[in-house]
Protein backbone atom coordinates (compact mmCIF):
# COMPACT_ATOMS: atom_id res chain seq x y z
CA UNK A 1 0.00 0.00 0.00
CA UNK A 2 1.13 3.55 -0.75
CA UNK A 3 0.15 6.66 1.19
CA UNK A 4 0.69 10.36 0.55
CA UNK A 5 1.21 12.38 3.71
CA UNK A 6 1.03 16.12 3.04
CA UNK A 7 2.26 18.66 5.56
CA UNK A 8 1.07 22.19 4.84
CA UNK A 9 3.31 25.15 5.49
CA UNK A 10 5.31 27.94 3.88
CA UNK A 11 8.91 27.64 2.76
CA UNK A 12 11.63 29.90 4.11
CA UNK A 13 13.40 30.34 7.45
CA UNK A 14 11.07 33.18 8.51
CA UNK A 15 8.17 30.68 8.64
CA UNK A 16 10.00 27.69 10.12
CA UNK A 17 8.59 27.70 13.68
CA UNK A 18 5.30 29.47 13.01
CA UNK A 19 1.90 28.03 13.88
CA UNK A 20 0.97 27.95 10.19
CA UNK A 21 3.91 25.58 9.53
CA UNK A 22 2.75 22.79 11.83
CA UNK A 23 2.34 20.49 8.82
CA UNK A 24 6.02 20.83 7.93
CA UNK A 25 7.04 20.33 11.58
CA UNK A 26 4.94 17.16 11.88
CA UNK A 27 6.49 15.69 8.72
CA UNK A 28 9.99 16.55 9.91
CA UNK A 29 9.32 14.68 13.15
CA UNK A 30 7.66 11.71 11.40
CA UNK A 31 10.64 11.40 9.02
CA UNK A 32 13.08 11.63 11.94
CA UNK A 33 11.27 8.97 14.00
CA UNK A 34 11.25 6.53 11.07
CA UNK A 35 14.79 7.33 9.89
CA UNK A 36 13.62 8.46 6.45
CA UNK A 37 16.21 9.97 4.11
CA UNK A 38 16.55 13.75 4.27
CA UNK A 39 13.88 15.69 2.41
CA UNK A 40 15.01 16.63 -1.09
CA UNK A 41 13.69 19.25 -3.45
CA UNK A 42 11.52 17.71 -6.14
CA UNK A 43 8.71 18.92 -8.36
CA UNK A 44 6.54 21.37 -6.36
CA UNK A 45 7.57 19.89 -2.99
CA UNK A 46 10.26 18.68 -0.65
CA UNK A 47 9.87 14.90 -0.55
CA UNK A 48 11.01 11.80 1.28
CA UNK A 49 9.58 8.37 1.94
CA UNK A 50 9.91 5.41 4.26
CA UNK A 51 8.54 1.90 4.64
CA UNK A 52 6.49 0.86 7.63
CA UNK A 53 5.44 -2.80 7.69
CA UNK A 54 3.62 -3.36 4.38
CA UNK A 55 3.20 0.34 3.54
CA UNK A 56 5.26 3.04 1.84
CA UNK A 57 4.61 6.51 3.21
CA UNK A 58 5.44 9.31 0.76
CA UNK A 59 5.89 12.60 2.64
CA UNK A 60 5.60 15.93 0.84
CA UNK A 61 6.00 19.51 2.00
CA UNK A 62 4.63 21.65 -0.87
CA UNK A 63 6.94 24.44 -2.01
CA UNK A 64 4.06 26.29 -3.68
CA UNK A 65 3.23 28.26 -0.52
CA UNK A 66 0.16 27.49 1.52
CA UNK A 67 -2.50 29.08 -0.69
CA UNK A 68 -1.46 27.05 -3.76
CA UNK A 69 -0.97 23.66 -2.06
CA UNK A 70 -3.49 21.96 -4.36
CA UNK A 71 -1.11 22.07 -7.31
CA UNK A 72 1.54 20.05 -5.45
CA UNK A 73 -1.01 17.66 -3.96
CA UNK A 74 -2.60 16.94 -7.33
CA UNK A 75 0.78 16.41 -8.98
CA UNK A 76 1.99 13.91 -6.37
CA UNK A 77 -1.30 12.01 -6.14
CA UNK A 78 -1.21 11.54 -9.93
CA UNK A 79 2.53 10.85 -10.20
CA UNK A 80 2.50 8.23 -7.43
CA UNK A 81 -0.95 6.90 -8.44
CA UNK A 82 -2.28 7.16 -4.89
CA UNK A 83 -6.05 7.42 -4.35
CA UNK A 84 -7.08 10.46 -2.31
CA UNK A 85 -8.51 8.25 0.45
CA UNK A 86 -4.87 7.15 1.02
CA UNK A 87 -3.77 10.75 1.51
CA UNK A 88 -3.70 12.65 4.79
CA UNK A 89 -3.20 16.42 4.92
CA UNK A 90 -1.78 17.94 8.12
CA UNK A 91 -2.66 21.55 8.86
CA UNK A 92 -3.09 24.12 11.63
CA UNK A 93 -6.52 24.94 13.05
CA UNK A 94 -7.45 28.14 14.90
CA UNK A 95 -10.75 26.66 16.13
CA UNK A 96 -9.01 24.03 18.28
CA UNK A 97 -7.11 24.64 21.53
CA UNK A 98 -3.34 24.34 21.27
CA UNK A 99 -2.21 20.73 20.84
CA UNK A 100 -5.69 19.25 20.30
CA UNK A 101 -5.91 16.96 17.27
CA UNK A 102 -8.97 16.54 15.08
CA UNK A 103 -8.86 13.85 12.42
CA UNK A 104 -11.59 13.68 9.79
CA UNK A 105 -12.16 11.59 6.70
CA UNK A 106 -13.57 14.59 4.79
CA UNK A 107 -15.05 17.99 5.40
CA UNK A 108 -15.04 21.67 4.57
CA UNK A 109 -11.89 23.75 4.47
CA UNK A 110 -13.01 25.61 7.61
CA UNK A 111 -11.66 28.86 6.16
CA UNK A 112 -8.15 27.43 5.76
CA UNK A 113 -6.70 28.67 2.45
CA UNK A 114 -4.41 25.66 1.98
CA UNK A 115 -7.26 23.19 2.40
CA UNK A 116 -9.47 25.42 0.26
CA UNK A 117 -7.00 25.31 -2.62
CA UNK A 118 -6.58 21.53 -2.35
CA UNK A 119 -10.38 21.17 -2.41
CA UNK A 120 -10.63 23.46 -5.44
CA UNK A 121 -7.89 21.68 -7.44
CA UNK A 122 -9.07 18.15 -6.57
CA UNK A 123 -12.73 19.09 -7.03
CA UNK A 124 -13.52 17.32 -3.78
CA UNK A 125 -13.44 17.71 -0.02
CA UNK A 126 -13.40 13.92 0.46
CA UNK A 127 -9.88 13.32 1.72
CA UNK A 128 -8.52 12.65 5.22
CA UNK A 129 -6.99 15.47 7.21
CA UNK A 130 -5.37 15.93 10.58
CA UNK A 131 -5.96 19.34 12.08
CA UNK A 132 -3.58 20.49 14.80
CA UNK A 133 -5.01 23.08 17.19
CA UNK A 134 -2.97 26.26 17.44
CA UNK A 135 -5.50 28.11 19.60
CA UNK A 136 -7.01 31.53 18.96
CA UNK A 137 -5.14 33.86 21.29
CA UNK A 138 -5.29 36.91 19.02
CA UNK A 139 -7.28 40.14 18.84
CA UNK A 140 -9.87 40.85 16.19
CA UNK A 141 -8.29 41.27 12.77
CA UNK A 142 -4.94 39.80 13.85
CA UNK A 143 -5.52 36.20 12.70
CA UNK A 144 -2.86 36.31 9.95
CA UNK A 145 -0.26 37.81 12.30
CA UNK A 146 -1.06 35.12 14.86
CA UNK A 147 -0.70 32.09 12.56
CA UNK A 148 2.49 33.54 11.05
CA UNK A 149 4.04 34.16 14.47
CA UNK A 150 6.30 31.71 16.27
CA UNK A 151 5.03 29.40 18.98
CA UNK A 152 5.47 30.94 22.43
CA UNK A 153 7.83 29.49 25.04
CA UNK A 154 5.20 27.30 26.73
CA UNK A 155 3.93 25.98 23.40
CA UNK A 156 7.50 25.20 22.29
CA UNK A 157 8.10 23.22 25.48
CA UNK A 158 5.06 21.01 24.74
CA UNK A 159 5.56 20.82 20.96
CA UNK A 160 7.69 17.60 20.88
CA UNK A 161 4.94 15.66 22.71
CA UNK A 162 2.32 16.88 20.22
CA UNK A 163 4.52 16.14 17.21
CA UNK A 164 5.00 12.57 18.46
CA UNK A 165 1.22 12.14 18.86
CA UNK A 166 0.67 13.42 15.33
CA UNK A 167 3.26 10.94 14.06
CA UNK A 168 1.48 8.10 15.88
CA UNK A 169 -1.85 9.20 14.39
CA UNK A 170 -0.42 9.21 10.85
CA UNK A 171 1.01 5.71 11.21
CA UNK A 172 -2.29 4.56 12.72
CA UNK A 173 -4.15 6.00 9.71
CA UNK A 174 -1.93 3.98 7.35
CA UNK A 175 -2.06 0.76 9.39
CA UNK A 176 -5.52 0.74 11.02
CA UNK A 177 -7.57 3.06 8.79
CA UNK A 178 -9.28 6.38 9.27
CA UNK A 179 -12.19 5.23 11.49
CA UNK A 180 -10.03 3.55 14.14
CA UNK A 181 -7.59 6.46 14.05
CA UNK A 182 -10.38 8.99 14.57
CA UNK A 183 -11.74 6.94 17.48
CA UNK A 184 -8.33 6.73 19.12
CA UNK A 185 -6.95 10.25 18.57
CA UNK A 186 -10.02 12.51 18.49
CA UNK A 187 -11.03 11.55 22.05
CA UNK A 188 -7.79 12.48 23.83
Amino acid sequence: MKYLIVGLGNIGPQYELTRHNIGFLVLDRLAELHKAPAFSSDRLAFTTEFRYKNAVLHLIKPTTFMNLSGKAVSHWLNTLKIPKENMMVITDDLALPYGKLRIKSKGSNGGHNGLGNIQEVLGSQDYPRLRFGVGSNFSKGKQVDYVLSNFDQNEMAELPIHLDRCSEAIVSFCMAGIERTMNQFNTK
